[in-house]
């Protein structure tokens, strides 16, 4: 199961998509919108993606993910549009024969997930908005990526 859309992200699908009797792990990981980030409080935050680009390389991510690891099955959900404080942005199963492979690689997968895969992410905050991460040169973007987009960005508008 590999996903993006404006539904709710429903941990017991990611989990049935990934059963399997051969597994002796399955390893979940579910990123949500906090109330917090960089000293703001945000109010929600909202996706917007390439959907089919997004899915093909959520493939892609699972078939390195395989080579890498003795893997069962993956499944990978994100959602696009708003979402409120507390609810799921994006959801990761993996089941492999033991927890160590399935924990490696559900973190290489959410990591690189955020680094490729395209969907980008507005945060809205109590006094204004921002897109955030690797593609925008905020938190989550390498020091290098960083200091290119300040230098494009006016002091005046940089957060």
């Amino acid at each position: 199961m590999f996903r993006v859309g404006r539904t709710s992200i429903v941990v017991e699908r990611l989990l049935r998509a990934v059963r399997d009797p051969g597994a002796g792990a399955v390893v979940v990981f579910v990123g949500t919108t906090r109330n917090e980030n960089a000293g703001r409080r945000v109010v929600r935050l909202e996706y917007e993606a390439y959907t089919q680009m997004a899915v093909s390389e959520m493939r892609g991510l699972a078939a390195e993910a395989r080579r890498r690891w003795p893997l069962r099955k993956i499944a990978m959900a994100h959602r696009i549009g708003v979402v409120p404080v507390g609810q799921a942005s994006v959801g990761i199963a993996v089941s492999a024969g033991h927890r160590g492979e399935a924990f490696a690689a559900c973190h290489w997968l959410i990591d690189r997930l955020k680094e490729i895969v395209p969907i980008w992410k507005r945060e809205h905050f109590l006094g204004g908005r921002v897109w955030i991460g690797p593609q925008q040169g905020g938190p989550g973007a390498p020091r290098t990526i960083r200091r290119r987009a300040a230098r494009r960005t006016p002091p005046s508008k940089r957060t």
